[in-house]
């Protein structure tokens, strides 16, 4: 057999390192961009945020400042909001952008936005299946053990299908950060284009992730069919 690490099915992936690979450079590169361009408004990210949770009538939910570069997220099960330091402290339009973005995450949660309900469900199975489809499907491989293998492809159809709900998720929460920071006056109708940028180069990478994670899956059935099952 050929060595896993020149297994020809791995060609079905180029599209998605492809895509991966530029969404990462226009993420980076928007973001630095962007993060040049002060907002005439002034205000911070932690600022932004935390106007836009009290205009949403959102009040527990903390704003807090966490480490590392492009770490803003919304974590729902402590309702806090953490902001990297240059998104926190900045008052560029990258940093109002996603500072507004975390926020809509905030909003979504505030509401019961199904896609997000749906999402948070699946994180469960999705962790195991990120941890444990491969190792099931390749010892199913190794050995033509047919039920690893189904086992294998149904774990990773889990991940698959948690990376699809995530883009209607991130969708609507640049959606209504970019409503939100309008109304509110915290960037104007021009600069509002800035912002729009810096979310959707974020949102290309998720759409990337879901390209990667399919092809995955068509890799492995590929797999599964090239050489055969063998029930034990």
């Amino acid at each position: 057999m050929i060595p896993f690490f020149f297994e020809p099915t791995m060609l079905i992936l180029i599209p998605g390192l492809i895509l991966a690979m530029y969404a990462q450079f226009k993420v980076q590169s928007t973001f630095a961009r962007y993060m040049r361009v002060r907002a005439a408004s002034g205000y911070t990210g932690a600022q932004v945020a935390q106007k836009l949770l009290e205009e949403a009538g959102i009040y527990n939910v903390t704003v807090e400042q966490t480490g590392g570069h492009l770490s803003d997220h919304y974590d729902p099960r402590k309702k806090a909001l953490r902001l990297s330091p240059e998104v926190y402290n900045g008052s560029s339009l990258a940093s109002l952008g996603v500072a507004a973005h975390e926020t809509g995450h905030a909003m979504q949660h505030h509401v019961g936005y199904l896609p997000l309900n749906i999402r948070a469900n699946l994180v469960p199975v999705a962790q195991l299946g990120s941890t444990m489809a491969f190792p099931i499907f390749f010892i199913g491989l190794i050995f033509q053990t047919g039920w690893l293998l189904t086992a294998g492809i149904y774990l990773f159809t889990a991940v698959v299908l948690f990376q699809m709900v995530t883009l209607p998720v991130e969708f609507n929460a640049s959606s209504r950060a970019l409503t939100a920071l309008e109304r509110g006056g915290y960037v104007s109708r021009d600069e509002a284009g800035g912002a729009k940028k810096v979310l959707s180069a974020a949102a290309l990478t998720y759409v990337a992730a879901v390209l990667m994670s399919l092809l995955q899956l068509v890799r492995l059935l590929v797999l599964s069919g090239m050489f055969g099952r063998r029930d034990d």
